[in-house]
């Protein structure tokens, strides 16, 4: 019995393997659209369009991705089993996962506290400095969707 609870307490997550970086960010994605309590339509179309944009994929493809995202972050307790292995990526592209981010916080013109929060969070476990963050955060509520990618 002493063991079965000493595996319970030390049971650590693996962190989601290199070639899935998509099921990673699509999971912080789809966690941070709920953060605030609900997912509103705007948000559901916002994820649906930054990982179509981003990754090159169809309809069918997106969603597939946003269900097995979803069932991904039901299953963690952190955001360490996706962050851990984006750190693999170059910094650009760290940097784009941020800004994909804002673009979900800013698709219902509203930026809630607990969304901010879990943005910055990320963003230091990235490795996006706060510059960057805050940069892209301007971007993002001023332009929306539409404003450009950072140089």
């Amino acid at each position: 019995m002493f063991d079965a609870i000493t595996r319970l307490f030390t049971r650590s997550e693996e962190p989601v393997k290199v070639d899935e970086p998509r099921i990673a960010v699509a999971a912080l994605l789809v966690h941070l659209a709920a953060v605030d309590g609900s997912v509103k339509p705007e948000e559901r179309k916002a994820i649906e369009g930054v990982l179509i944009d981003s990754y090159d994929l169809s309809d069918a493809e997106v969603e597939k991705l946003i269900a097995e995202a979803t069932r991904r972050d039901n299953e963690a307790v952190d955001f360490y089993r996706f962050t851990s292995e984006l750190m693999a990526l170059d910094e650009a592209e760290r940097v784009e996962i941020v800004r994909m981010m804002w673009q979900v916080v800013f698709a219902d013109d509203k930026n809630h506290e607990l969304e901010d929060n879990m943005v910055w969070r990320i963003a230091e476990l990235l490795g996006v400095s706060a510059r960057q963050r805050t940069v892209l955060r301007n971007q993002m509520a001023r332009g929306g969707a539409a404003a450009e990618k950072p140089a």
